[in-house]
Parts: C-alpha cells; sequence; structure tokens
C-alpha cells in the first residue's frame, strides 16, 4: 500500500519534472551555465558575438530568425516546398498557392518565426484549415507533410576556413504512441507513461474526442506527428552512429547553404541505409546559434553531460564566430541585440496563445 501511495505521489507531474532534470525549465537548466556564456561575450568584446556564427541568417539564427528566409538558403534538392503567409491571409489565395505548386492535405503549418515547437499543426483538410487560421496572430509557412517514417536531428559544425565539417551529435526521435490492449482508453494508456503524463493538459485541449477511445489489443496508434521534445517526443542519444560516409553526405549538403557553420538539422528519412547514400531524405528545420545539441536530452544522459555538451558546442559556435568575426562579419550591435530580446519576449507571448 505504502509503495503503492508513493508511486502515485511520484507520478504527480510536479515530482516528474523534479526527478528528471530533462523537464526542467530552460532558465533552470542554463542557470549555471551563463557565467560561462557571459565569459564568452567579455573575451568577444559583444555579448551578441553569436550573430557571427551563421553569416545567412539573421541573428545567426539565435532568436527571431525567419523560416521564410532559412527556407531560400536550403537547397531545392533536399527540403519541401515551403509557402509564406501573413495574418489574416484568406484561405481562397492559400488554396490558390497549394494548387499551384501542388501541395495537397496533410500539410504542415508553423509560424514564420517559431520556437521549440509551439504553434506547429499537422492539418488533414480544408476543413480543419478554415478553423486553424483565425487563431494565428503571426505570420506563418505551410509545408506538405513529408512521410518519410524516421527523423533525426543532427548537429554539423564548420569551420569558416574549412571545407569539411563535422557532425557533433545525432538524436533520433521517437513519436508520442500508445498500443492498445483492448481495455484501456488512449487516455489511460497515456496515464501510464511519466513522459506523456505532462503532455495531457495540451492533449485534453488538442484532441479530447480522441482520448476516451479503446484502441484493439496489439494496435498502436501516434497521438501526435511532431518531432519535439517538449511535446512529448523521446529523444535518443545516436551520436555514435556518425561516420565518415554521414559526414560526407551532409558535408556535400551543408556546403551549398551559404553562410551556415553551425547548427541543427532536422531530418525525415526512409532509411538508415539510404540516407548514408544521401537519398531519400528531407530537411524539415535548419536551426541556428540558437540549436540545442539535442541528443542531450536522452534519459540515460545525467545533467553533468548535458552541461557539457552545451558548454562544447559553445565554445564551437564562439570560435566560429570569431573567426567570421575577423574575416568581417560585423557582431549585433548592443541596441539591436536588446532589441531581439525584447522582440522575443513579445513574439513568444503570442505563440503561447497558440493552442491549436
Amino acid at each position: 500500500m505504502l509503495n503503492k501511495t508513493i508511486r502515485s505521489i511520484l507520478q504527480k507531474p510536479f515530482f516528474i519534472q523534479l526527478l528528471h532534470w530533462e523537464y526542467w525549465s530552460f532558465n533552470t537548466l542554463y542557470f549555471f551555465l551563463y557565467p560561462i556564456f557571459i565569459w564568452y561575450g567579455v573575451k568577444a568584446k559583444s555579448f551578441f558575438f553569436f550573430s557571427a556564427s551563421n553569416p545567412s541568417i539573421t541573428n545567426g539564427g539565435f532568436l527571431m530568425e525567419s523560416k521564410k528566409d532559412i527556407d531560400a538558403i536550403l537547397p531545392n534538392a533536399y527540403k519541401p516546398t515551403t509557402l509564406f503567409f501573413t495574418i489574416g491571409t484568406d484561405i481562397t489565395t492559400i488554396l490558390q498557392e497549394m494548387d499551384k505548386y501542388q501541395i495537397g492535405f496533410p500539410i504542415i503549418i508553423k509560424p514564420n518565426v517559431g520556437e521549440r515547437g509551439r504553434g506547429v499543426k499537422k492539418i488533414d483538410s480544408h476543413k480543419v484549415l478554415q478553423q486553424v487560421l483565425p487563431l494565428y496572430t503571426v505570420s506563418y509557412i505551410i509545408q506538405p507533410f513529408v512521410y518519410y517514417p524516421k527523423e533525426i536531428g543532427l548537429f554539423y559544425v564548420r569551420m569558416p576556413n574549412s571545407n569539411v565539417g563535422n557532425i557533433t551529435g545525432i538524436v533520433r526521435k521517437e513519436f508520442m504512441q500508445v498500443t492498445g490492449d483492448g481495455k484501456k482508453s488512449i487516455l489511460e494508456l497515456l496515464q501510464q507513461n511519466e513522459r506523456y503524463i505532462l503532455q495531457l493538459p495540451t492533449l485534453k485541449k488538442l484532441i479530447p474526442e480522441r482520448l476516451s477511445i479503446v484502441l484493439p489489443k496489439n494496435v498502436t496508434e501516434q497521438i501526435l506527428p511532431y518531432g519535439n521534445h517538449a511535446r512529448g517526443c523521446l529523444f535518443i542519444d545516436d551520436s555514435l552512429l556518425v561516420t565518415p560516409e554521414l559526414e560526407a553526405v551532409f558535408n556535400k549538403v551543408c556546403l551549398q547553404i551559404n553562410g551556415f557553420y553551425y547548427g541543427r538539422l532536422d531530418i525525415k528519412y526512409n532509411s538508415w541505409e539510404e540516407l548514408l547514400e544521401g537519398k531519400n531524405f528531407s530537411i524539415i528545420e535548419l536551426n541556428g546559434a540558437g540549436s540545442e545539441p539535442t541528443h542531450i536530452y536522452d534519459p540515460k544522459h545525467s545533467i553533468f553531460f548535458a552541461w557539457k555538451e552545451i558548454v562544447r558546442h559553445w565554445k564551437l559556435m564562439y570560435t566560429i564566430a570569431q573567426m567570421n568575426h575577423q574575416n568581417g562579419v560585423a557582431y549585433l550591435s548592443f541596441k539591436d541585440g536588446m532589441q531581439m530580446f525584447k522582440d522575443s519576449s513579445v513574439h513568444g507571448k503570442k505563440l503561447d496563445a497558440l493552442i491549436i
């Protein structure tokens, strides 16, 4: 009885977050590392040194970068078609553009300036799109849903004086899913997984009608199609899979992305064998200086491993930014840097309101 009570207490969201560092807030995770970041700013004589890490991306990709602008520098062969729309665009115009570029449902809609997967939604029909559009108070992009079954985040780093970069980490993403037993509802199955318990408040708003469904025995259903840690995705560190062959593939890709030296590529692909051959994959997102080495979020890793990896990547970013600065790339001014943070704060509140 006592053990059951303890288990029940430990499954409360507060204790799940407290006892598993991967669920800590951003500021909690980074609090003890901020002095190191400040030290790099002092060395660079600019606290916004990171802006020079990727000269072709606004603010180096640290905050407030536009997905539309990033899409423009990605090679066409490795990306889905991306359509950009401003707030208030009528659905007729959107459907005409989709038809023009032969984009059918399902589609993915994302804020043009996003953060941690907020406001991203898979839309399966014209009807759902019509319901969702009025909720967007920020500009957004629409892409066809990429059907490749697997997804990774691949961290890529290249020094400005070199034509050869390195993959410094790979995270494999396992989407939120449950397997039925013919008795329990989806809600009850979700309540058996600590990771999913934290998502229940959001799921009750997003898919309330699905939670009462009882899945047949051994039938597996994917709950959300998003490869985002903040939305229940399990991150597995697959960095041991980095090989010269894989690095050769992504050196070829990334050398075609002008002014990109540091960041994470989120990639959907068909099979690992084909990926090693540079076939059947799509870059669904590119993140710059604000990227995290997300392989740290594998539950097997300690907070100390995570801190070590974050600092290792900051050092690489600092080195790249310094080299680009010496080659004439200006750092963001203090005034513009502070404005970036203010704009991000305002924009973040708009994203928080996007429960779709």
